[in-house]
């Protein structure tokens, strides 16, 4: 067989039997699900979508948040010659009726009632949506007589097994490498979403290249999957942790994600720089408040751990004894105990990616012997193009350049990436596909970076985030943004300054802790919105974001701040479904206030 995806949970299951494939939380217990009982589920799925008259390279979608059946209906869809389109949960009808038409999608797959609700708006806007299947416990609307619940689907599946079992080989024995496995819809912070057509050949690509690199992880590992399933990073990760053998802990709701993984304590979590900012901000408001003797043991803890971590293990090179034993004692004290509240006692492996997180995070975190590795990838790319090597990695980089990967830099600085595991092109979109790649078969990712001297990626900006004051001078927005989440009291930054005299900022603060800091400081309010507008609030954020920004250029320093009462939201259009900020649309939205910063 050409595809590793279309056979990988058989194989595992002739291999590892009733050991856990995945778990799942339910009333605060994770229940397993073994890999003979995962293969068997998604051998039902295969002939319940082949009964359900699914074809061979149809487009299916599932619209849910992170649940085992996400993967059941992928792995059946591969043995089916089908395709599986994962739609973020929180995408909104006119969303998922661009998709469905997009991609031809007649049925598709919902979580919960949100989920349920939204898809059956779709199919009264739209022809093309036929079946809904659902995931949860949903109440059926009374006009509803043709969607039906996840256990009558497979049941369909295990009471036709002689009938259509055949006609599930067949396909199977048809597959390909040029088969599409996935199409990818980008999120579209500047325009409408494309699809990437990722065929089975990158996902066969990107899953040995990531076993040659990745080389330290087995399948004694186990992962916690927590960032949407839809995104590529998520998607990419657990079918690799499948790949490994690597048990899967599949987290329903973002919003416990701290909780989850105290229960779990996972030795291995790819996620985002804003999960990382925020331990970051805890710790260090939490150091703020420590007595003299506790902060000078906490600092000196972090002194040892950078000199260890840093100066000898990031090199390969033995420390010495007397760094080890002062470094063991700090561990048992100070390391061991911060990890232990998050959950991540046991981790050894934390991929993160998706926007920039301050060399300064990552320096604190590997001190404290949290082994993060900054990558760097696309959805065209089947994700990871970089990533931090075993030995050898620098802080302000993004990695090296994975095995049988090419990167060259282009015009304007642009990051340009060729190989196994970069995308066919923009689904229905010839023409978005002819300008996204050059002459020579390079993909052009949009972003900005150089190679420095030791062979690692570094990223300079987002080209199309890039702008330029009136002043003639040229703003990389994304660095800055990712400094002030070091801050506690800031939750989402917009940098502004196209065109403009100077650069401003229009920043929704993390509430809770505002209003702790006004409780603690006695300022008397009525309202968030009272609260964001008193000088006292604005002067002491102002103070704060200084000293974030005062090693930087004078023309790149933010000058103004305008305090927002409300977060930027998927439902006002204003960030993606990858929560990242669509600077055009909140442009638009907050003029008045933006006008105000600069008269």
């Amino acid at each position: 067989m050409p595809n590793i995806l279309t056979d990988l949970i058989e194989h595992q299951a002739l291999r590892y039997g009733d050991r856990t494939a995945l778990s799942y939380p339910t009333n605060g217990e994770w229940l397993p699900i073994s890999w003979q009982d995962f293969n068997i589920e998604v051998q039902s799925a295969s002939r319940a979508l082949a009964a359900l008259g699914v074809k061979e390279q149809e487009n299916i979608a599932t619209f849910s948040g992170n649940r085992p059946q996400m993967l059941v209906t992928d792995f059946a869809a591969f043995s089916n010659r089908a395709v599986p389109i994962s739609i973020y949960s929180t995408s909104t009808p006119e969303q998922v009726k661009y998709i469905v038409e997009d991609a031809s999608i007649r049925t598709i797959f919902v979580g919960d009632q949100k989920q349920y609700a939204v898809a059956r708006k779709v199919q009264t806007m739209t022809s093309m949506l036929k079946n809904i299947i659902i995931f949860g416990d949903v109440i059926k609307d009374s006009s509803d007589v043709s969607s039906i619940h996840y256990n009558e689907f497979i049941e369909t599946g295990k009471t036709s097994i002689d009938e259509f079992s055949k006609i599930v080989e067949q396909r199977r024995s048809r597959a390909t490498a040029d088969d599409i496995a996935a199409i990818i819809y980008t999120s579209g912070t500047t325009g409408e979403p494309k699809g990437a057509v990722l065929p089975h050949s990158c996902f066969n690509a990107a899953l040995r290249i990531h076993k040659e690199r990745l080389n330290t992880l087995s399948d004694s590992d186990s992962s916690m999957s927590f960032l949407p399933l839809s995104h590529i990073f998520e998607r990419a990760w657990t079918y690799f942790c499948l790949y490994l053998g690597i048990q899967v802990f599949v987290n329903y709701d973002p919003h416990v994600i701290q909780a989850s993984v105290r229960q779990t304590k996972p030795t291995c979590m790819c996620s985002v720089p804003r999960f990382w900012e925020k331990v970051y901000a805890v710790v260090e408001d939490k150091m703020g408040k420590m007595n003299p003797l506790r902060k000078l043991i906490i600092n000196t803890a972090l002194k040892v751990g950078k000199k260890r971590n840093l100066h000898y293990k990031r090199l390969g090179k033995k420390a010495p004894f007397y760094l080890e034993i002062a470094y063991s004692f700090f561990d048992k004290i100070a390391f061991t105990p911060l990890k232990r509240v998050i959950g991540i006692d046991r981790g050894r492996f934390f991929p993160t990616a998706g926007a920039p997180l301050s060399p300064k995070i990552v320096e604190f975190l590997h001190s404290c012997g949290i082994n993060i590795i900054i990558g760097y990838g696309l959805s065209e790319t089947t994700a990871t193009v970089t990533c931090y090597p075993n030995v050898g990695w620098e802080l302000g980089t993004v990695g090296t350049v994975l095995p049988r990967i090419q990167v060259k830099i282009g015009d304007n600085n642009e990051i340009l990436v060729k190989g196994p595991s970069v995308m066919r092109g923009y689904y229905n979109k010839p023409e978005a596909t002819a300008e996204a790649f050059t002459e020579d078969g390079y993909f052009r990712t949009g972003d900005a970076g150089y190679i420095n001297k030791s062979g690692a990626l570094v990223l300079t900006e987002r080209i199309k985030d890039l702008f330029k004051t009136s002043n003639g001078k040229y703003i990389a927005p994304q660095a800055l943004e990712s400094r002030l989440g070091e801050d506690l009291l800031i939750e989402q930054v917009a940098l502004i300054g196209d065109g403009r005299k100077f650069v401003s900022a229009l920043i929704v603060p993390s509430y809770d802790a505002l209003k702790e800091y006004a409780e603690a400081n006695n300022i008397a309010y009525d309202s968030i919105e009272n609260l964001v507008l008193d000088s006292r609030i604005n002067d002491m954020m102002m103070e704060r974001i200084e000293k974030l920004q005062s090693d930087l250029a004078g023309f790149e320093r933010i000058k103004k701040i305008t305090l927002l009462p409300q977060p930027f939201s998927m439902e006002n259009g204003e960030v993606t479904n990858t929560l990242k900020v669509k600077r055009p649309v909140v442009t638009a939205h907050y003029a008045d206030a933006i006008d105000k910063m600069y008269t």
